[in-house]
């Protein structure tokens, strides 16, 4: 069987419940597991026994298996479940002379090998490490035990690794003309005013009476009084924030009030708006009636002068005015109508057109009469009665309220002559 794969760990995660956890590499026993719980939270790591904490199966199978934790060991919420595999790096196939020669035996000894080659590859990729194309000449070590002890780690000034001084010791408190005599790489916090909790290292062996601001025996490596006044400067940089944003609140409010009341004033002034509005509307009605009257006032007048223009031209086609002869139309060249009148200028005679002929009207005072329609001669009564056999006709009061009397001297004659 071949090796397939270069995987050889998976990670999963614990929920409290979940107790099978699969691996996607071959092993071939069930020893050649490595289980490990981290605690995220802290990052604390604990490696799981075979059979005390979890079972294992798949053992021998190219696509890998899972294994199963025993009771009251399920992986809690918080966890990560680490599974890679970790064959021993031991040889432990025999071969013997003259034996046979196993196929699967040798193979599973080359599977082995591989399996150990990237155990060592993958903690190997977990390294710090120089690239290949570092110019580092030495990654050994040349100083002893004692002489690295309570040291660090550093490179020196060509690059190579070495260890340097340790940190240094503190020494506790001091003034700011030391009172003592410190070495190389002590530690003191200042305590006066001006260097208070201030911390120096000894760069030079340093006699009593030296100061602490002395460069050359002494380096400031925490600057507590600049903190200190950073801190409180800031701590007043928040007051004043925070006074800032008191004062914007409460201009705010004020801003809001006066909103409030320019609002009222606005709804107040659209209220005054629309009222005008309103009265302008019923203006503007008011004002269309009136138009609307006048129109019709125009209208009845226009009507009343085409009544009255009907009006003369009707009386126009009555009475023709003065002409000089008789007219055979009337003024707007119509045919004349029954009872037209003209005045003939020439006779001095008012005519009436009667339908077939004028008619002239006399201008006497005396008043004439005519037998009938056919009578061609008006006269006066007296000339128009004649009087019969045993009649006579007396005319009365002669100029005057004048009668005319009928008589007969037979009285049957008059009856008959009355009818």
């Amino acid at each position: 069987m071949t090796v397939s794969t270069t995987i050889i760990k998976n990670f999963h995660n614990g929920n409290a419940s979940t107790t099978n956890f699969a691996y996607q590499f071959r092993i071939l026993e069930d020893t050649d597991l490595l289980v490990i719980i981290r605690t995220n939270s802290t990052g604390a790591e604990a490696t799981k026994t075979l059979s005390t904490h979890y079972t294992v199966a798949g053992a021998g199978d190219a696509s890998g298996g899972s294994i199963t934790f025993t009771s009251g060991n399920v992986p809690a919420s918080g966890e990560t479940v680490v599974i890679r595999r970790n064959v021993p790096q031991t040889q432990a196939i025999d071969y013997i002379a003259n034996d046979p020669f196993p196929a699967e035996t040798h193979e599973e000894g080359l599977d082995r090998g591989t399996m150990v080659a990237q155990q060592v590859a993958e903690e190997s990729d977990r390294s710090i490490k120089l690239s290949r194309t570092n110019t580092m000449t030495s990654t050994e070590f040349t100083v002893g035990a004692t002489d690295r002890a309570n040291k660090i780690l550093a490179f020196d000034s060509s690059g190579e690794i070495s260890v340097t001084q340790e940190l240094g010791t503190y020494q506790g408190t001091s003034a700011t003309t030391t009172t003592a005599a410190f070495s190389i790489r002590d530690i003191v916090k200042g305590s006066t005013a001006a260097q208070l909790n201030n911390i120096y290292i000894c760069i030079q062996a340093s006699p009593i009476g030296t100061a602490l601001t002395n460069t050359s025996y002494w380096v400031l490596i925490v600057d507590a009084v600049s903190a200190a006044t950073s801190a409180t400067a800031a701590a007043s940089s928040a007051t004043a924030a925070a006074s800032s944003a008191t004062a914007a609140t409460n201009n705010g409010a004020a801003q809001v009030t006066l909103a409030t009341a320019q609002v009222a004033l606005a709804t107040t002034q659209a209220n005054n708006s629309a009222t005008s509005a309103t009265a302008s509307a019923s203006s503007a009605t008011a004002g269309a009636s009136s138009a609307t009257a006048s129109a019709n006032s125009a209208t009845a007048s226009a009507s009343s002068a085409t009544a009255a223009a009907a009006s003369l031209d009707s009386f126009d086609d009555t009475y023709l005015g003065a002409k000089s002869s008789a007219p055979s139309t009337d003024n707007d060249g119509n045919a004349l109508a029954t009872g037209a009148l003209y005045f003939n200028s020439s006779t001095g005679a008012l005519n009436v057109w009667n339908g077939s002929a004028w008619i002239a009207i006399q201008s006497d005072t005396d008043v004439k009469v005519s037998v009938s329609s056919n009578d061609t001669t008006p006269g006066f009564l007296n000339g128009k009665l004649v009087a019969g056999e045993a009649v006579t006709l007396t005319e009365n009061n002669n100029g005057g309220n004048e009668t005319l009397t009928i008589a007969a001297t037979d009285p049957t004659a008059l009856a008959i002559a009355l009818g």
